[in-house]
């Protein structure tokens, strides 16, 4: 198993996912760009699964995807599996949850991200999901990271996702965790 292909279209994510796999011997490429997938499943280990799974059956390789998003405690999950999608840009996402948690008290959260690897016939290899808890802030912290880094706070550093050094994020946040998670697996399927 050389090459892996990734079940996205962005070549961002591509690189992510080529510092966590750091080490293994393999190529990853891009999904073919006509490759449209639908998110049908209720859960990020589904998505992460129906993602990596479609994409091994379209070009006879193994593949690996992931899924991830955020969930917040006092709004039931969400923005859960939508968390991408909350509102047009990643500002407007963060604006539209601290106005929907308010002054709420319980601002728990976790963020999730589920992996999975699929071999060339489709069938499920790894899947695997990293989870990390923090605090929602009141108010934006840091200039790092992307989407909800900044509202993002890890009570045991004592700092958000935005304003940790890449190194830490890379080590506790949920895609850490997950691809920890899925290294050795990865490395024995080799």
């Amino acid at each position: 198993m050389k090459k892996l292909i990734v079940a996205t279209g962005n070549p961002g994510k591509l690189k992510e996912m080529q510092a966590y796999l750091e080490g293994l011997e393999i190529e990853l490429q891009l999904k073919p760009k006509d490759l449209e997938i639908e998110e049908t499943g209720t859960t990020f280990i589904e998505n992460a699964g129906l993602k990596a799974s479609q994409v091994a059956l379209a070009t006879g390789e193994w593949a690996i995807a992931d899924d991830s998003g955020l969930a917040v405690e006092a709004l039931n999950g969400a923005p859960g599996l939508y968390s991408a999608r909350y509102a047009p840009t990643e500002a407007e996402c963060i604006v539209r949850l601290l106005k929907e948690l308010g002054d709420t008290p319980n601002r728990n959260a976790q963020f999730i991200c589920a992996v999975a690897v699929a071999s060339p016939d489709g069938s499920m290899a790894i899947q695997y999901e990293g989870i990390c808890k923090g605090i929602i802030t009141k108010e934006p912290q840091g200039s790092g990271g992307f989407g909800y880094d900044p509202i993002f706070y890890v009570p045991e550093v004592q700092m958000t996702f935005a304003q940790m050094p890449a190194e830490l994020k890379h080590q506790l946040s949920h895609r850490g965790q997950a691809f920890q998670g899925v290294l050795p697996q990865l490395q024995a399927l080799l």
